[in-house]
């Protein structure tokens, strides 16, 4: 038998093109996002302008294409690729408002509740046993657990950092010191059957939840 590294068919590398559902507006921020930090660490050169590097990170973090595929589309490095995905990503988290400023700020405009609830955003299956805690039982899918915030017309305010997908809403809640944050800010918050036992002041409750029926309580 003869040992060969040689290929069993001739193979070549393929390009394709795919639709991404997002705005305009979203690259064009996440474009100036680019710029304006360039400026600061006094570093003007890319290889690519900001405009597509937005467009590859997006694609990376909405398609979740792999980093090489996206390198060689484009015909950069792969640690190229995974470092502007991190330079971006790190953009955006510096954007994102403080819970207690954002709770404030629904204080000042008049507002008096917000709805809070947990969700799963889903994601692929990775390998390895480290995976299984992102398995959410109540979803029976494979994802990241954020907890929301909104106000009374449903906007959001204020997002979470991800944690793995098995984390319960009051865990992540409590992590979080949600219900101290809420009364700081003189706001009360509606929430699911998720939130249940987060708030145990029976006088002066904060957050105000719906409750299992039973026979002596309908």
């Amino acid at each position: 038998m003869t040992k060969t590294e040689e290929p069993a068919e001739k193979t070549c590398a393929l390009t394709y093109q795919c639709r991404l559902p997002l705005s305009t507006r979203t690259i064009s921020h996440l474009a100036g996002l680019l710029r304006r930090h360039l400026k600061v660490i006094r570093s003007r050169w890319r290889i690519l302008p900001p405009g597509r590097i937005a467009v590859i990170v997006l694609a990376v973090l909405r398609h979740d294409q792999r980093l090489a595929d996206m390198a060689g589309g484009n015909d950069v490095s792969e640690s190229t690729v995974r470092r502007w995905r991190d330079e971006l990503i790190t953009l955006l988290a510096a954007q994102a408002p403080r819970l207690d400023r954002a709770l404030k700020k629904v204080a000042r405009q008049g507002g008096e509740v917000v709805l809070i609830d947990g969700t799963l955003i889903r994601t692929q299956r990775r390998t390895g046993k480290a995976d299984r805690r992102n398995y959410s039982g109540e979803h029976r899918s494979h994802g990241l657990h954020f907890l929301a915030l909104t106000d009374e017309n449903g906007r959001l305010i204020w997002i979470s950092a991800a944690r793995h997908g098995s984390t319960h809403d009051n865990i992540a809640a409590r992590h979080d010191h949600i219900l101290a944050h809420l009364r700081a800010a003189g706001l009360g918050a509606l929430a699911d059957l998720g939130f249940r036992g987060l708030d145990n002041d029976v006088l002066d409750p904060v957050i105000l939840t719906g409750f299992h029926a039973s026979r002596t309580h309908v």
